[in-house]
């Protein structure tokens, strides 16, 4: 093992790498006494009586991380788990760059089901050591638990939706649940009651269509399978059947479906005008808002991006929904660093 060479004033001490403490004297004699019998007190299996020696180490010295380190340790055999995050806490806060701490913390988040802050917790850890086992292995399992409340979530809302009889909804759920959990047996039996109902309701609704509804409908079944340029041909037959002074619903989805598909083959400046004439009929359209960022963003339109973001950031949240909100936040703090870059050059 790698290790560091620690001089002080008053001696050199070799400490391991990876648990490298930046310190400008050398650990209190006292603090140290302490720690010493809390640890006899955890080898000893009296994980009480540790923690309140752990507790006077850091009383004398709260920025050694391992004393906070060891306390969460004793209160993770105990099971305890708001006290060992507490302590994992404090320890990170003694020392940002003791691994330990993180490892600590993230093992109290993932056995109270803190899973997004667990997630958080990791990368933190992860980021100042790339390829420590132990945080990679606890990613990887709250990964897994994030993917069976989502699936296990997705089914409960199908169940209700079958209930409600709308079998639509209950189809959507059922196949985000199997992208999920491909071969789950949950879901693949519910999907055999659900997939008859909604496929004979397809039938209805598309016998029901108009020529022009119908031109939109191919458009889509062409988008969901990434053939966009294809897509795109279908969409404008659509717009064009409508007429261009054509302020309905169907006309909005068309172009709003068409700016996707532009936007998947980089045609931004295709993007930004269907974008633009969706948002002349629906001024809050937040899809039409956020895609026509992302297209004035990728064309260098910077000041004209920032304002449909902010327009976006300013709405209900409710009506923006969380992973616009967290699109447009981080477009947002990115645009306003090149605007910043580029008002210095001028």
């Amino acid at each position: 093992r790698k290790y560091i060479s620690h001089h002080t004033t008053q001696t050199t001490t070799l400490i391991p790498n990876s648990q490298y403490i930046h310190r400008s004297t050398m650990p209190n004699a006292t603090a140290e006494a302490h720690k010493a019998e809390g640890n006899k007190f955890f080898k000893a299996g009296q994980f009480a009586a540790a923690i309140e020696k752990y507790k006077e180490a850091t009383a004398v010295d709260p920025t050694v991380p391992a004393y906070w380190s060891n306390m969460s340790a004793c209160y993770e055999k105990l099971k305890n788990w708001p006290e060992a995050a507490n302590a994992a806490s404090e320890c990170i806060k003694a020392d940002s760059k003791f691994i330990k701490g993180y490892f600590r913390l993230a093992v109290a988040q993932k056995a109270q089901n803190e899973l997004t802050a667990c997630i958080k917790t990791l990368e933190s850890g992860i980021a100042l050591d790339s390829t420590n086992p132990d945080l990679k292995r606890i990613k990887k399992e709250v990964i897994e638990l994030q993917r069976n409340e989502q699936v296990a979530a997705l089914c409960r809302n199908a169940e209700t939706q079958m209930q409600n009889g709308d079998i639509a909804g209950a189809y959507k759920s059922l196949e985000l649940a199997s992208r999920q959990d491909a071969g789950n047996p949950d879901i693949e039996r519910m999907m055999s009651k659900v997939k008859p109902k909604y496929e004979a309701m397809e039938r209805r609704r598309k016998q029901g269509l108009s020529p022009t509804e119908q031109f939109k409908e191919k458009g889509d079944e062409l988008y969901k399978a990434a053939n966009f340029e294809e897509a795109i041909k279908w969409y404008t037959k659509c717009i064009e059947k409508l007429g261009m002074s054509d302020t309905s619903e169907l006309m909005v989805k068309a172009r709003s479906n068409r700016a996707a598909c532009y936007k998947q083959i980089s045609n931004f400046d295709g993007t930004i005008e269907d974008c633009t004439e969706v948002l002349q009929i629906d001024p809050d359209n937040v899809k039409a808002l956020v895609r026509r960022a992302q297209a004035f963003e990728a064309v260098e339109r910077y000041r004209y991006a920032l304002q449909d973001v902010k327009q976006v950031l300013q709405m209900p949240y409710h009506k923006v929904g969380k992973a616009n909100f967290d699109l447009c936040n981080g477009l947002q703090h990115r645009l306003n660093r090149v605007v910043a870059q580029l008002k210095a050059m001028s």
